[in-house]
């Protein structure tokens, strides 16, 4: 027998998930309220497509260390104007200037496209960046947001030069663990969302290169309709994660983690309802065996998205300060 109050504490929380994830949490204010300057550039053109980085500079002549940011979403949704505002001018202050990405959106688009994409904002941001906006190409970070934080995690292992740190705000180093290949129990707690549902969640996108944002809206909800399923991982990937694992492993960073590994920090919650904790263990065991240079940040009450749904509380304002001395330390 489901326990009622479990069930009711599920549906909170996975509202308060998606409402954060679908937010935007860019606030009106240009910049989140810091000063900087504002603009947007063309990153990869690809046919009929052309993918955008929105390019935050803080004030100063001097070349600027940078944060290559990518959003959340479940590799589904999601886009560049998603980097929360109190983080973004967090960001500024201590002198980054970010760089904000979109990409290219499961389903319509597979995984291999999708980490190309991330691969050509890089190379992008390390050539480009220094005669366009200033910034030094040979301090740059990653930073992302759960599947934004896989993508960062995934990008150590692609990126030539490697980036100089990595941070991942609860993401996870692979795609064929049962948490993603079987039906999420937590997103079961919510109204079961149909096949037709979730197709008409997105919009009739078809082959649009990246949604506008009122059509990102409603892609949570394939998002949803897949972990319910259990065939997330196929629904991005266009493998079967059971059947063509191997496939998969080229795609899963705990996999395939070396000495060279850049320095890396994780952030997670014990109490993750969405991508498990379990998921952030085995990318610190990962890391810890090949002698990376890594810290692993995580609380007992924190959930997905913990970041936005207790902003404002003592122990996410200390890893906060965290997160920026660790670029401190490894990226200026």
């Amino acid at each position: 027998m489901i326990d009622q109050r479990k069930t009711a504490s599920y549906m909170q929380i996975l509202v308060l998930i998606g409402a954060a994830l679908l937010c935007g949490c860019q606030s009106e204010a240009p910049c989140g309220g810091a000063e900087c300057v504002e603009d947007t550039y063309a990153y990869l053109a690809d046919g009929e497509c052309e993918l955008q980085a929105k390019v935050y500079l803080p004030p100063g002549e001097e070349p600027k260390p940078a944060i290559l940011w990518i959003h959340p979403g479940g590799l589904i949704t999601g886009g560049r104007d998603w980097i929360d505002a109190h983080q973004l001018a967090m960001y500024l202050e201590a002198g980054y200037a970010v760089v904000a990405i979109d990409h290219r959106l499961a389903p319509e688009y597979k995984l291999e496209t999708i980490v190309a994409d991330v691969v050509a904002a890089y190379v992008w941001l390390v050539s480009e960046g220094p005669t366009r906006f200033n910034v030094d190409p040979d301090r740059v970070a990653i930073v992302g947001h759960s599947a934004g934080g896989y993508l960062a995690l995934l990008a150590g292992l692609r990126l030539d030069p490697p980036p100089k740190a990595l941070v991942a705000f609860y993401g996870y180093g692979d795609l064929t663990g049962e948490w993603a290949t079987k039906p999420s129990t937590s997103y079961n707690q919510r109204a079961e969302i149909t096949q037709e549902e979730a197709d008409r969640a997105l919009g009739g996108a078809g082959k649009d290169c990246v949604p506008t944002s009122s059509a990102l809206e409603g892609r949570f909800d394939y998002y949803v309709y897949a972990r319910q399923q259990g065939t997330w991982p196929l629904e991005v990937s266009g493998h079967d994660p059971v059947t063509e694992a191997a496939w998969f492993r080229a795609f899963e960073p705990v996999q395939n983690v070396t000495p060279a590994y850049p320095p890396t920090m994780l952030l997670h919650g014990r109490a993750d309802t969405d991508v498990p904790f379990s998921a952030a263990e085995r990318m610190a065991a990962a890391l810890e065996e090949h002698g990376v240079v890594y810290e692993f940040v995580s609380r007992e009450g924190w959930n997905h998205v913990f970041d936005q749904i207790e902003a404002d509380s003592p122990d996410v304002q200390t890893a906060l300060r965290q997160v920026l001395a660790f670029l401190e330390g490894n990226v200026k």
